[in-house]
């Protein structure tokens, strides 16, 4: 399995500048745009988890304590799993022009298989990432 270490490190430095980058061109992005500024209400602190949160996928640093599906689930009424899609041609548009071909590489492997995790629990197999759901004879909820 690649690994960041097969081929160079990332700093976090990088990581920083190429989701500063990426995002920029979210933004701009004619169908992510007005989704993601409605969503964000703060895009420092946002970037911030967003560096915390590919720290711990490309470096296994452990930074990110968030839950993925719960920040995207609120938002269900806005997505569709085409999205994904664009917002990963985005993405690896952007990690190719930034690294060089083993690490862009490894970005898009693990986008691809978060972008396709996301989407399973979200719109295929909510139950995954419902507790409730999961357990129908669950008394919590």
């Amino acid at each position: 399995m690649l690994q960041v270490s097969d081929a160079q490190p990332v700093s976090d430095s990088e990581l920083r500048e190429l989701l500063a980058e990426f995002y920029g061109l979210v933004r701009e992005d004619e169908v992510l745009g007005p989704i993601f500024e409605r969503a964000i209400d703060d895009w420092p602190a946002h970037l911030e988890r967003l560096a915390a949160f590919w720290s711990s996928v490309m470096l296994g640093s452990g930074a990110y304590k968030g839950n993925p599906f719960a920040a995207h689930r609120r938002h269900l009424d806005e997505i569709d799993p085409g999205m994904f899609d664009r917002w990963l041609g985005i993405w690896r548009a952007t990690t190719s022009r930034r690294f060089p071909p083993g690490i862009a590489a490894i970005f898009h492997l693990k986008a691809d298989r978060i972008g396709e995790s996301l989407k399973a629990g979200l719109f295929f197999r909510p139950e995954l990432t419902h507790p409730c759901r999961a357990n129908p004879t669950s008394k919590t909820g």
